[in-house]
Order: C-alpha cells, then structure tokens, then sequence
C-alpha cells in the first residue's frame, strides 16, 4: 500500500464550514509531512440542486476550489491542487484517493447544513469504503499536530495490520501512541494488546500501555480517557465484514467514538495489508 502513497492529503469538501476546517487541519499537516493537499468536490445531484437553486452555472463549482485552494496556499504555504468529479461521495472519494495516490482522507462531518450533508451516515459510508485513512474532523479546530494518539484496543482481529499502521502513523507524525485495552477484554484481546505493546517495542515506536478500568460504557471512558490526556487523535480500526467484502464495518463503539462531543478528531483504518520495512 506504501509504495502507491504519492504524499497527498485529500479533502473532501461541500464548501461547509466543518469542511473548511477539515481543509486547514489537512494543510496543517501536510505542511509538517511537506505533503501537498488536494481538494474534491464530488458533484452529485445534491450539487445539481444547488445550483439550479442559486440559479449558479456549473464552472461555479471550479471557481469556488480554485479561491478555496489560492487562499489555502497563500496562508500556509502549501501546494494545494482541487478536482471537481461527477459521480456519488460513497465511490468517487475512494476512487479519486487511489487515482492519486493519496495517503490521507480528511473528512469534515456536520449536521445536514452543507450542500451535500456529510452527516453521520454519510461519513461512516465513506470509512468504511476507504482503502486509506480517513481523519474524521469535526468543528473544533486542531492547530498543534498530532503529538499524543490514542490506540482502543476492542477486539483481536487483524493484529499484525493494527500494529503496522499505528507504526506508520507514528513515523509520519513523531507521535508517542497510547494504547488503552479494555478492562474487561478477554485473553485474546490481552493477547493482542500486548503484541502491538511487543512490536512497538521493536520498531522503535514511543508508546504508553494502559488497562482500563472496568466500564460498562467503554466508549465514553475512551473519549474521557483521551480528554484527560489531552490526546491529540484516536486511531481505530474497522472490522472486516466476511459477507460484505472488500466492506468493512463499525461497532456502536466506532461510532461513538468518531462523533465523540469533545471533538476530538479520529483516525480511521480498515485493516489492509500495508507494504513498508517492519520488524515483527
């Protein structure tokens, strides 16, 4: 998977101000990765509506990027490029990320304000689809990298896959990776607690190892746990769904989790296979 990355943030946009702020946190870290970020507005029917509504030609959906991208770039200092693609937010955002090899989605989720209402169930479609990382952003603007991540560990599927993007997101941001393990996880999930805990080790990777208490609500002690610790990011990752392949699927946890009413921004992964240098 590595080896297709082209160091690209994409961003997905409706012109929404949760949008705008997932753009400025994507600048902000391709500006620390010296990536360059691209832009995308998928024009769909909801775009059409729009249009036709505020009586708009369709170039107009070109001139917002593209003062979006100048202003972006004039700020920050970063390449910032836009494309504007016909088709459906579910498809055209995977197909677009691998078109370019992007190695980073940044997505904003509002409530239905924007063109396209890139709510709850439209970004959680958009997750699971994603052969990439999605940072799932809300409002709340982050301006200081991601220094401090939060690693949940709910389930001892994929641990090999866990422990291979944790490392690969710690080498992009030189961020220390908190693992909290559930406090009443079974053996297996110990088990692979303690493998990720076993390969960090050997890779060179900062991390802290915590057992959570016993909480019949484990996903509100996660975003608590992160708040206390001022973490910057929480990184999950989705389960397979055998049934629905390539899909992947969220636990009530996930979802709980991405749409946490601190705000917090969330790292999301499905478990592919990722090609760089590991030492297992």
């Amino acid at each position: 998977m590595v080896a297709n990355f082209k160091n690209i943030v994409l961003v997905p946009t409706d012109f929404s101000e949760v949008c705008a702020n997932a753009a400025h946190q994507a600048v902000d870290t391709a500006k620390l990765l010296n990536f360059k970020v691209v832009l995308l507005h998928v024009v769909n029917a909801e775009t059409k509506a729009y249009l036709k509504e505020e009586k708009l030609p369709d170039e107009s959906i070109d001139q917002q990027l593209k003062e979006m991208a100048e202003d972006l770039q004039g700020k920050s200092g970063v390449t910032v490029e836009y494309i504007s693609k016909e088709g459906s937010i579910f498809t055209a955002i995977s197909d677009v990320a691998n078109e370019i090899g992007a190695n980073l989605i940044y997505l904003g989720t509002h409530g239905k304000t924007g063109m396209q209402h890139f709510t709850g169930s439209f970004a959680l479609k958009v997750v699971t689809s994603s052969t990439i990382p999605v940072v799932v952003v809300q409002k709340r603007p982050i301006d200081k990298g991601y220094k401090d991540i939060l690693l949940p560990i709910t389930s001892d599927v994929c641990t090999p896959e866990k422990a291979a993007w944790a490392i690969y997101v710690s080498r992009e941001f030189n961020a220390t990776m908190h693992i909290l393990v559930i406090g009443d996880a079974g053996d297996l999930i110990y088990e692979s607690a303690h493998e990720i805990a076993r390969i960090f080790a050997k890779n060179g990777v900062k991390y802290t190892f915590e057992e959570a208490e016993k909480h019949s609500h484990f996903s509100k002690y996660t975003i608590d746990y992160a708040t206390s610790k001022n973490t910057d990011l929480i990184m999950i990752m989705t389960h397979p769904d055998n049934k629905v392949v390539p899909q992947f699927m969220l636990a009530s946890y996930d979802e709980e989790v991405i749409f946490n009413t601190t705000q917090i921004p969330v790292l999301c992964v499905n478990p592919r296979e990722i090609d760089f240098e590991l030492i297992g």
